[in-house]
């Protein structure tokens, strides 16, 4: 947001300097981001002197060039070539010497050098009025006085002056109230009040308008109708008349041109100054456009055409809210105009708009149709519903002083259900709990006076307090506290040497943070979060069915809502591996995105990523590259309590829980790392996050005593098929059914041209444990022959002997 700091002081009763409010905007919280001088003239004529022509001759190699020597109070003398047609021998003239930037009134600055043109150096410019800013003139140069004392600096004798101060403000989106110069003026005299220890009341403009009787009317009744009571809450309107529409006054347009916007008209432009002035926006219709003297405020039908005033013909919503007469529509309700209903040149008489409508709506068709209008801007981040009133007003009484018109018609504001301000009880001591600072109750008071809080109730204990519309973020003490510590300043709350916290208030008991305890464990087993973008670039899905296109994309490379998390990862593994860091585990939570004929789908993911060795190399032990088996065995711990089952499929590893897949294990395709330009290899793990969370939040956690009786372990190695897994091995051993089995390991593979080219072996470690006894060998033998029955039914495994 951009502010004024002349036009900020048009308000204030002090005029503090534009430094000291720079430094009371962000103690407030409107934090400048940029405080820049503006000048009356672009450059403010720096490094242009005056000098004097003392010589002038005609150009040998050109009809319209002339040589110059020039005077500008220095030893030696300036060879300039002059293209201007009024040059002449004893002039007193502007001069840009070599190495001043000159800033023409249209196009950009640039430098002057020495070069020569036609053949003949040239040390300089003899300025003309458009060359410098200081006019639109370019019929010849600038030619001043003779008394004027040679190498006198341009802007000395022009006396350009620094017209005003600049403030780009990082708004924060709950700050609606401070979207204009009055709400950014409301906080700076809170702040010198609380500063000054008395109050400082903005000096906001005021009115007198001469509102005539129905009778003294001379235009036809306007009926207003509301359909949509919940995207228009309110909707107030004025005819005027024996307006003439006309370039502003200097004073307004100065006033648009220094936050950027440029004048159009008065009446357009005292519509936008109202709405930086107080943060309402306006809308000003031509009265013969109001056809069947009726304003509609409702939604038309899907697909039905609009032109608006920029003439584009666009596609209306059934969910666009729209201004309409009798006939048609005539504006997008808090974003645009018609092109039918514009005021014009011709424009006599005016219907004038002051409405609040919803913000949601106005968000949402200001995207779904591309008008970033600064009207809608405002009303979606919500607008003040007790300012209609005051804007219409001081937007009347301008368009009658500025353009001559006269009131018409009585004031309608049709407002049929008025909202109710909402109530919070402030209690003292609360205040300085949470504050850490032992304000006073008459601080606090008159704190939240400043900030235009009503006090409806008091004691000596505690106010009850009305808040303001404009502020809609306030529901609740804390948010209360945090206005006062915010006009006292952060800086002043004083460190007690302690802190202390509140446990919140809770009726459903704890429940663990399993995504914070997930990540702990991720980070423990050396694992790096990251936080990709969900916005991605479409031209990475070789599959685009049930894509979420983005409507009005940032960028062609941000167009689209990511359907897998793997290429947003692979953007940051390109970005470490491009700098050399190659070993790599990262983990992820985010969420995928999917349309379909049912709508759209989110579902939430955790996802991991490798490349690398997940060992360095020491003296001892060599590096050891990542493999689908360290990559099972990660996946193993962290779903422990879940049991997975794992099945190979083509491109790795199906993860499974209680025989649904709820992710995988893959290795990263080539072709897909040529997209990323990766060269290393890439693991990729995807689990479906909301499966996850449910069963570890679900999850009863119970406690065993240490084993009183030794664990039995049996070794047993066995020949197999080739294409057996030892997923099936430990699959068929439990469908043994041992009560008694606790573990299963896998301690060697072999393979021989013994065995046979289509058959390995597996040795296979088996721990049993009782709880009751110590087990004894019959007991033992008894589990390992139902075992080895099932291993010989099951996946005909062959017996090894000793």
């Amino acid at each position: 947001m951009t502010l004024s700091y002349n036009w900020l002081c048009d308000y204030l009763p002090v005029k503090p300097s534009p430094e000291e409010i720079s430094t009371i905007l962000t103690a407030v919280g409107l934090e400048v981001e940029q405080m820049e001088e503006l000048e009356s003239v672009k450059g403010g004529l720096k490094g242009l002197v005056i000098g004097k022509v003392i010589s002038c001759i005609q150009h040998p190699n050109a009809d319209k060039l002339k040589l110059t020597k020039v005077d500008i109070g220095q030893e030696a003398l300036l060879s300039i070539v002059c293209g201007a047609p009024n040059v002449a021998e004893g002039q007193t003239v502007v001069v840009a010497a070599v190495g001043t930037t000159v800033h023409p009134l249209l196009g950009e600055p640039f430098l002057i050098k020495k070069a020569k043109i036609r053949g003949e150096e040239s040390e300089g410019m003899i300025c003309a009025e458009d060359e410098i800013g200081l006019g639109e003139s370019h019929d010849g140069i600038i030619i001043l006085k003779d008394e004027i004392p040679l190498g006198t600096l341009a802007s000395e004798y022009y006396k350009i002056p620094i017209s005003d101060f600049i403030y780009e403000i990082g708004l924060t989106p709950n700050r609606m109230d401070a979207m204009s110069h009055l709400g950014a003026v409301k906080d700076i005299c809170a702040y010198l009040s609380n500063r000054e220890g008395q109050m400082v009341i903005s000096k906001i403009p005021s009115f007198d308008l001469k509102i005539p009787k129905d009778s003294e009317t001379d235009l036809n009744h306007i009926t207003i109708k509301i359909e949509d009571e919940s995207k228009c809450a309110r909707y107030a309107g004025i005819c005027i008349r024996d307006i003439k529409v006309a370039a502003s006054p200097d004073w307004l347009q100065n006033k648009l041109k220094s936050i950027g916007l440029r004048p159009i008209n008065n009446i357009v432009d005292i519509t936008n100054f109202v709405l930086h002035e107080c943060g309402q926006p306006l809308h000003a219709f031509d009265l013969n456009a109001v056809k069947g003297n009726q304003i509609n405020i409702k939604t038309v039908a899907d697909k039905t055409k609009f032109i608006t005033l920029d003439e584009k013909e666009r596609e209306l919503s059934e969910h666009d809210l729209m201004i309409c007469n009798a006939d048609e529509p005539m504006c997008i309700a808090g974003v645009y105009g018609g092109n039918k209903s514009g005021v014009t040149e011709t424009t006599s008489s005016i219907f004038l708009e002051s409405a609040w409508f919803e913000n949601n709506s106005i968000r949402a068709t200001s995207m779904r149709h591309g008008l970033r209008t600064d009207a809608a801007i405002r009303f979606e981040k919500g607008a003040d519903i007790s300012n209609i009133m005051y804007a219409l007003q001081r937007a009347t009484q301008l368009i009658c002083e500025l353009a001559g018109g006269k009131i018409s018609s009585q004031i309608q504001d049709i407002y049929p259900n008025p909202f109710e301000a909402k109530t919070i009880d402030i209690h003292f001591e609360k205040v300085r709990e949470l504050a850490g600072k032992n304000y006073s109750s008459q601080q606090i008071k008159s704190i939240l006076t400043s900030l235009c809080f009503s006090i409806i109730e008091e004691d000596e204990n505690h106010i009850k307090i009305k808040v303001p519309f404009a502020k809609p973020d306030i529901t609740m003490q804390a948010d209360v506290v945090e206005e006062i510590m915010r006009i006292d300043g952060l800086d002043n709350i004083p460190f007690t040497g302690k802190i202390s916290f509140a446990l919140p208030e809770t009726t459903t008991g704890y429940k663990p943070d399993v995504k914070n305890q997930f990540a702990q464990l991720m980070v423990g087993k050396g694992f790096q979060e990251i936080f990709t973008n969900s916005i991605t670039n479409s031209a990475y899905y070789d599959d685009q069915t049930g894509i979420v296109k983005m409507m009005n994309s940032l960028s062609a490379e941000l167009d689209c809502m990511r359907p897998s998390m793997l290429e947003t990862g692979l953007v940051a593994i390109a970005y470490n591996l491009n700098r050399k860091n190659t070993q790599l585990k990262f983990f992820e939570f985010g969420k995928t995105y999917h349309s379909s004929e049912n709508g759209y789908l989110e579902h939430e993911k955790v996802c991991l990523y490798f490349s690398g060795n997940y060992t360095t190399e020491y003296w001892k032990l060599k590096s050891q590259k990542i493999d689908i088996y360290y990559i099972k065995g990660i996946v193993e711990s962290l779903l422990f309590a879940m049991k997975p089952e794992f099945n190979e499929n083509e491109d790795g590893l199906d993860i499974l829980f209680q025989r649904k897949r709820i992710g995988r294990i893959e290795l990263v395709s080539n072709k897909k790392m040529k997209q990323f330009d990766i060269k290393n290899e890439v693991w990729f793990v995807e689990l479906a996050w909301d499966t996850l969370r449910s069963f570890y939040e679900n999850q009863k956690n119970g406690f065993k005593s240490l084993p009183k009786y030794p664990t039995v372990r049996r070794d047993l190695a066995m020949v197999l098929d080739k294409s057996v897994q030892f997923q099936d091995v430990q699959k068929t051993v439990r469908q043994a059914k041992s009560k008694l089995l606790q573990n299963i390991n896998l301690f060697d593979v072999f393979e021989s041209e013994k065995l046979g080219t289509d058959k390995k072996s597996y040795a296979i470690n088996l721990s049993f444990y009782d709880d009751e006894k110590t087990l004894t060998d019959i007991e033992v033998e008894h589990e390992m022959n139902q075992i080895i029955a099932t291993l010989e039914t099951k996946i005909g495994a062959v017996i090894r002997g000793n």
